[in-house]
């Protein structure tokens, strides 16, 4: 009689051990972040001093305590940035509310034609909540190196703006979004998805759900 208690005991325990390990496998899955590329060990920034919207300095205190969705973009871009901005405005509210210290910033990799007060504008335009920064190329280009993301001024004959008198050029950039995590450290970066002859963009599904994840990792 006690040999068959024993037996279903030991039934019970295995089977119950069974169902922990896969709980926790199946937990540990759901909570994995699948599209973006994330840093089990979040990389930290070195010091960096930017300029706001405001024509106030940014710098590494400003990430504290906050989630920073970071992306880079200039005024004059024709595509990829107003479609990444209109993207993050039609989530925000979802943002928020997978994280209220969420804030979205803007750098802009054009310094010589953004000036803060033509960066206010235009953010503005999308979204008065987001932010958007500038520096010089002396500054901006370390700080590109450090988040993971690059930039560059394309080699085309430039041409002047016939109304506004602005020199004329593109600049070439990544589409990624960084994400920095409330310590001030890169945590994880979305890339776009690429097709032939269309805007590269991130797909909003993807970026909350894996935000979300990510979010959840830190709490």
């Amino acid at each position: 009689m006690n040999k068959k208690i024993y037996g279903i005991i030991a039934l019970i325990s295995i089977t119950a051990g069974a169902v922990g390990f896969h709980l926790i496998t199946q937990t540990k899955q759901l909570s994995t972040p699948e599209y973006a590329l994330h840093y089990k060990q979040a990389r930290p920034l070195p010091a960096f001093t930017l300029t706001d919207e405001l024509g106030q300095p940014f710098n590494n205190n400003q990430l504290l305590d906050k989630w920073s969705l970071v992306f880079f973009g200039y005024t004059s871009c024709p595509d990829v940035c107003p479609t990444t901005l209109q993207n993050l405005n039609f989530i925000y509210q979802d943002l928020t509310t997978i994280a209220k210290n969420s804030q979205v910033l803007l750098i802009s990799v054009d310094p010589k034609r953004d000036s803060s007060e033509k960066l206010k504008k235009y953010i503005n335009y999308f979204n008065p909540n987001f932010k958007a920064l500038r520096a010089e190329h002396d500054v901006l280009f370390p700080f590109a190196r450090n988040l993971g993301l690059m930039y560059a001024i394309t080699n085309a004959e430039s041409s002047k703006n016939v109304v506004t008198g602005e020199e004329k050029y593109w600049v070439d950039h990544s589409a990624s979004l960084v994400l920095i995590n409330p310590a001030g450290k890169v945590a994880a970066i979305f890339r776009p998805e690429q097709a032939i002859g269309e805007v590269p963009t991130i797909n909003s599904d993807n970026l909350l759900s894996d935000y979300k994840k990510i979010v959840a990792l830190y709490q």
